[in-house]
């Protein structure tokens, strides 16, 4: 525990030491970057031994007596602050580059200060052992990210993002205090491991309390809504770290409620699954009908979170079983997801980063023929992409495939646990092709192709320092993909440490080897084919002409598929789940002048909280304006009259 805490202590050093060193701007970023990567490295040592071991560390400081802050490294622990650790560092290196204006230097300071302290509050969730130092972290948390995502405060578009993120956190850190509050009456203790002698029917209610707070961080739907206005107006480096690293701590409060409760009943699993197939199959088709870059990815965060949960629900009908095959796939499938999207996502993230720093829009039909112009953020964005569309021989297939195999163990079980793995199974199987189709859309019109504006024309590769994080994060998508036996062991390592049941290592070496041999293979496959295809072509002269212009004699850029064509006929199935609004100016003369057709989806849980609870509140608030007239006499006389009332009661 003393060098983790050592490395957090280095990293609060980090963020200090750019407001000290802010009027040399090049030196403020070196500086930063290697304290800071210095400090995640020695994080990533002192996680070792628990993810190899059952071994548990502990820290205690008492204070005022009678409060105690505590901190246990144990393997699930450790499994969530590999991701903090190891994608952290990368988005630091990257913003080397990314920050590239001496005029704003104490802008970026601040921003570098705030990220270094997300980093150490995360580490801190994720170690916290009992309600008050929970709850204190988690605040900070999400007060250090609220701060992160006003880094361009000066735009309306932003403050605005901001609010919404700020009141959405602070929701969601109430119902999670409610739920503690109500485990401590029922308790009378603090920590976290009284939980499980509450009755059977305050733990549902607690679980609800807490999936709903935890819900909100992690964007499940309909609590995802800050999503896509926080992740937009957040710099890239800090949407990929909010995206990747940020929303899985509320997923790691959610599977660590469920073990302190100790519960064994099948309804929450139920309940888990239940909102992890409604936030991954909504989240992907709002994916596909969104055109802004980020806004799509942010969208596409919610259905991976859908994933994540459908893989925590399956393992939590299979402990409820007894099916430990059922309980250890779902779970390692659960928790090897959380790992792979916080790399892939930042993948992502980063490399939408790269095509905004240098094109200066974020509207997909603004782009095009980027693969040329930008090769190698092209390629690894392209990695990312069949990493989060589950395709082999990338990382996403083997978690996702951990998933299936869990859920088709509960096919087995009595009719109502069938009925929700058939339901797992069909969701994931609609989500991946969904995601197929979404990231499609956007390597075709984004990369391929040809420019769509001047900007993307101008377009140029990044330098070194914005690639490099891209280039690692690739690789790492397929070395996982490739070589999957390792993460798995590690998985269900952690999983066995938490008192899970797991299958036997035999079955578990078994399905990883095969499983490992068949991504390996296809790699291969496809290695050969386009040797094959080089050699074949080698002496042969491949001649270039116009494409067949359908009776049109000088094609131009418009005549290439937009966003909203590419995926119309899929939004458009989806309607009574979304908010489709069409404009489509007609024509109405012989000779027609301008005519415009544009479609906008609207978020349905967004419009319906608007529609149907902000506005009537609003309006009732409104009401009571005559309270606020200015004149002091009546509110302290507003207060006596509330003191005495309150009096009458006592």
């Amino acid at each position: 525990m003393d060098i983790f805490l050592l490395s957090l202590l280095i990293i609060t050093i980090g963020g200090i030491f750019p407001l000290l060193s802010y009027r040399q701007f090049s030196l403020m970023k070196s500086g930063y970057i290697a304290i800071t990567v210095a400090g995640c490295v020695i994080g990533l040592s002192a996680i070792t031994a628990p993810l190899a071991s059952s071994q548990i560390e502990h820290f205690s400081q008492s204070w005022l007596h009678f409060l105690s802050f505590n901190l246990t490294l144990d393997s699930l622990s450790a499994f969530f602050l590999v991701p903090i650790f190891a994608v952290c560092p990368l988005a630091a290196l990257y913003s080397f580059k990314y920050f590239h204006k001496p005029e704003e230097s104490l802008r970026t300071a601040t921003n570098y200060l705030f990220f270094n302290l997300l980093i150490v509050t995360m580490a801190l969730v994720a170690t916290a052992d009992n309600i008050f130092s929970f709850a204190i972290v988690w605040e900070l948390m999400s007060l250090t990210s609220f701060f992160l995502v006003m880094y361009e405060y000066q735009k309306q578009e932003t403050r605005k993002a901001g609010y919404i993120y700020f009141v959405f956190a602070q929701t969601g850190a109430l119902c999670i205090f409610a739920a503690f509050a109500l485990a401590y009456s029922q308790t009378g203790s603090l920590d976290f491991a009284a939980f499980a002698s509450m009755p059977a029917n305050m733990k549902y209610i607690v679980f609800l309390l807490a999936l709903a707070g935890f819900g909100s961080k992690a964007g499940i739907f309909p609590l995802h809504i800050w999503l896509p206005h926080a992740h937009p107006a957040a710099p890239s480096n800090i949407s990929a770290i909010m995206s990747g690293v940020m929303i899985k701590m509320g997923i790691y409060g959610i599977i660590r409620m469920f073990f302190v409760l100790g519960v064994d009943s099948v309804i929450f699993g139920q309940t888990v699954l239940t909102f992890g197939m409604i936030s991954g199959i909504l989240g992907i088709v709002y994916a596909l009908g969104k055109q802004d870059l980020k806004k799509l990815l942010a969208y596409s965060s919610v259905e991976n979170i859908g994933v994540i949960l459908i893989g925590a629900g399956v393992g939590m009908m299979g402990i409820a079983h007894g099916n430990k095959v059922m309980a250890g796939f779902g779970f390692a499938g659960c928790l090897l997801h959380v790992l792979n999207h916080s790399i892939f996502k930042s993948l992502l993230f980063l490399g939408a980063g790269v095509v905004l720093h240098e094109t200066g829009t974020k509207q997909i039909d603004q782009f095009g023929g980027l693969m040329k112009r930008m090769p190698t953020t092209g390629k690894t964005f392209l990695t990312g992409a069949l990493s989060i569309s589950g395709l082999p021989p990338f990382n996403g297939f083997i978690s996702e495939f951990l998933i299936y195999y869990g859920a088709f163990q509960g096919l087995t079980l009595n009719a109502t646990s069938a009925i929700f793995s058939s339901l797992a199974i069909l969701s994931l199987a609609l989500i991946g092709g969904l995601a197929v189709s979404c990231f499609t859309k956007v390597i075709g019109i984004v990369f391929l192709g040809e420019p769509r504006s001047e900007k993307a024309t101008a377009a140029k590769e990044a330098g070194f320092a914005m690639t490099l994080p891209m280039i690692i994060m690739a690789a790492t998508c397929l070395a996982i993909g490739l070589f999957p036996a390792p993460v798995v062991k590690m998985v269900m390592t952690a999983l066995q440490s938490s008192s899970i049941p797991v299958p036997e290592t035999s079955l578990v070496t078994e399905i990883t080897g095969y499983l490992g041999f068949a991504t390996r293979l296809f790699f291969i496959f496809i290695i050969v084919s386009l040797l094959l295809r080089k050699i074949f072509y080698r002496k042969k002269v491949v001649d270039s002409s116009t494409t067949w212009g359908c009776g049109f004699t000088k094609g131009t850029v418009r005549i290439q598929y937009t966003g909203t064509s590419y995926s119309g006929n899929v939004v458009e199935f989806f309607k009574p789940f979304l908010m489709l609004h069409t404009t489509y100016s007609g024509i109405k003369r012989i000779f027609p002048g301008k005519t415009t057709y544009e479609t906008k989806v609207d978020d349905i849980a967004e419009t319906t909280l608007l529609e149907y609870i902000i506005s009537p509140f609003l309006y009732l608030l409104s009401k009571f304006r005559w309270i606020q007239h200015g004149h002091i006499q009546l509110y302290i006389a507003y207060i006596i009259i509330t003191i005495i009332v309150l009096l009458m009661f006592i």
